[in-house]
């Protein structure tokens, strides 16, 4: 059988139009500087038409540049598929081939933006064992019909039949993957709309949109009349105190309105499923994603609880992964909210052989202290220098210590850990608790330190690492009991046969 295709097949003409509106999209900032910065002029009289029109004789010219450029880039693009590999040749000034064995190939991910599903289109990005990007995937089909996908999923899936043939004959042994996977696509989790509204209302989407708007305030403060605002605000202010508290909370719950819409829209109908090996997250409402998540890439399980949604039995889970792309990171949303109760169930399902159980071994008492007691060190200098600007208020910046002090108290007492068999748990707080399970044969490098002071304590801090996309994530619990640590570390070595714990 010939695995030699003389094919070549193009993207849909809509790429086009997408490669344009991508441009602009990058291109936002200077453009806009361009248009206002020198668009409006008081006079506009030079006497000559060009010189008063020039900067939307330039913004004309640009947007046609895209939109060439655009077309150029979709007739320059073509793929097709040759001695099991996907092949790739694009490139608008120098033409670039980019060859892709497919028994590299991780997942194909699919989005469906706006432009995308009335003609029944998919971008297809292409994510593979070597790509550690969480940025950029190995290849992107920018728009091509659901069916063309479906041929690329064929192709990769009869190669990859064929390689495990010729694998077996010749007495090797394949990669193992992570737990037993049903043969066909089983729904494992859907967030219910109850779900969705409490996640979209205390997600953390604020913070992102305050960040833009001083982002764009930083870009344009040279064109934001500073002086007539401060003017207007000093006159506002004359109307009392309750109508700036009014004002500003009405501000932020617009930017809260905001987040919650975008979180709401992200998040639509989110649904995970397993297929054959592999992961299938699908969410979206405007923009639909599907991201595949091989299960053999799946390097460690965390469960976060945020303090406000701790108290209502609520947590997500995470999942972190060793390739890249996926538009969402190298941490992965498994369950982006569900009640504590209902985690093993679909949990389990995914992972069957996950020992999800709350780690029982506490710290000692002995290191408690040490969760608190850097946070000494740079509290003096600020305590005092509040004191002395600031006396006699400043005098309440005191109560910074027992604020980090309760809530060193408070980390101490969330820190857990657990070996059972061949998996560590590991539970720690920052300010939300979390909960970690690792295979040790996921674990990259685990790592005990001490100081003089932990030393002389018989405490350690103790570190394992797992790969997350181009990274590293470090699960700590810290100021454990000494000899406890060496435990674990004696249990990691890769000499060490038996199980312990």
């Amino acid at each position: 059988m010939s695995n030699t295709s003389n094919t070549r097949y193009k993207l849909h003409w809509i790429t086009a139009i997408i490669e344009v509106l991508k441009t602009l999209k990058d291109m936002i900032f200077p453009l806009i500087i361009l248009l206002f910065a020198n668009g409006f002029k008081e006079n506009m009289d030079s006497g000559k038409w060009y010189l008063d029109y020039l900067t939307f004789i330039i913004f004309g010219v640009l947007i046609i540049v895209f939109l060439v450029t655009g077309v150029i880039k979709w007739k320059r693009f073509v793929y097709w598929f040759e001695d099991d590999e996907l092949r790739i040749e694009y490139g608008l000034f120098v033409k670039k081939k980019r060859y892709i064995p497919f028994d590299r190939i991780q997942s194909l991910d699919y989005t469906e933006g706006i432009l995308h599903r009335p003609l029944k289109l998919v971008k297809v990005k292409v994510e593979t064992a070597g790509n550690t990007s969480s940025l950029k995937s190995e290849a992107e089909l920018t728009a091509i019909t659901k069916e063309a996908a479906s041929v690329i999923e064929a192709k990769m899936a009869e190669a990859k039949r064929r390689k495990t043939s010729v694998v077996l004959n010749e007495g090797e042994f394949q990669e193992d993957i992570q737990g037993e996977v049903a043969p066909i696509s089983k729904p494992v989790f859907n967030m219910s709309m109850k779900n969705l509204l409490l996640l979209a209302t205390t997600s953390g989407g604020i913070g992102l949109i305050l960040s833009g708007v001083l982002i764009f305030i930083v870009q344009f403060s040279e064109f934001i009349p500073y002086e007539t605002m401060y003017k207007e605000l000093a006159g506002f202010v004359k109307f009392g105190t309750l109508l700036i508290v009014i004002a500003v909370f009405i501000g932020f719950l617009v930017v809260w309105g905001i987040s919650v819409a975008m979180t709401y829209l992200s998040y639509y109908n989110f649904s995970v499923t397993i297929e054959k090996e592999d992961l299938v997250i699908t969410r979206g409402l405007i923009e639909k994603k599907r991201a595949t998540v091989p299960l053999n890439r799946v390097q460690g399980v965390r469960i976060i609880e945020n303090p406000f949604r701790q108290l209502f039995g609520y947590a997500s889970v995470v999942i972190d992964n060793a390739g890249g792309g996926l538009g969402e990171g190298a941490k992965i949303n498994l369950f982006p909210l569900v009640k504590k109760s209902e985690i093993d169930g679909p949990l389990k399902e995914v992972f069957p052989d996950l020992i999800i159980e709350k780690p029982t071994n506490k710290l000692p008492s002995r290191g408690k202290r040490y969760y608190y007691r850097i946070d000494f060190l740079w509290m003096i200098p600020v305590i005092g220098a509040l004191t002395y600007f600031f006396f006699p208020y400043g005098l309440l910046s005191l109560l910074l210590v027992p604020v980090f002090v309760l809530f060193g108290l408070w980390q101490h007492r969330s820190a857990a850990y657990d070996i059972s068999g061949n998996q560590l748990t590991m539970q720690f707080r920052g300010l939300s608790l979390q909960t970690t399970y690792l295979l040790k044969k996921r674990i990259q490098s685990m790592e005990m330190k001490q100081n003089y002071f932990h030393k002389k304590k018989s405490v350690a801090t103790l570190s394992a690492r797992i790969k997350s996309g181009a990274t590293m994530f470090n699960a700590q619990v810290s100021h454990m009991d000494e000899a406890e640590a060496e435990r674990i570390l004696s249990w990691y070595e890769p000499s060490n046969k038996e199980d312990l714990g």
